[in-house]
């Protein structure tokens, strides 16, 4: 099984099924405070490099759902300066393997590909669950 550094969004209802559903598959996390976390250009890109610019943002926080900004109408330099000034806009969680492979979301065949999760619960584990979309806390 792998250790996974688990960058997370505390208090969200979807992150706890996520963990849950990768420590019933026998992996260990390294939870971190992804909007604590003190990213880089280059610490951010090792994540969010491989995925177009609009895949980069989490669509349930509250600048995107409310129409204030619209991902796909952002270039990459603008998307990463937006992620680096405002945490709460990046599509979470973020997983590191311990050789250093990376993943954004948490699409349940790709974590399965990247870590295995033959166990994984039905429905979807990367999107909000809340029924406001927002999760229990002051931000989304």
């Amino acid at each position: 099984m792998a250790h996974i550094t688990f960058f997370e969004k505390p208090g969200c209802g979807g992150n706890a099924r996520q963990r849950a559903a990768l420590e019933a598959a026998g992996h260990t996390l390294e939870r971190r405070n992804l909007l604590a976390e003190p990213w880089t250009r280059e610490t951010l890109l090792a994540f969010l490099a491989p995925l177009p610019p609009a895949a980069w943002f989490n669509r349930s926080a509250p600048r995107i759902k409310s129409g204030e900004l619209d991902p796909d109408a952002v270039n990459a330099e603008a998307a990463l300066a937006l992620l680096l000034a405002e945490p709460l806009l990046i599509r979470r969680p973020l997983l590191r393997r311990e050789d250093g492979a990376t993943l954004v979301g948490f699409d349940t065949a790709e974590v399965h590909a990247f870590v295995g999760l033959p166990d994984a619960p039905p429905g979807r584990l990367d999107v909000c669950v809340s029924p406001s979309g927002h999760c229990a806390s002051p931000e989304s």
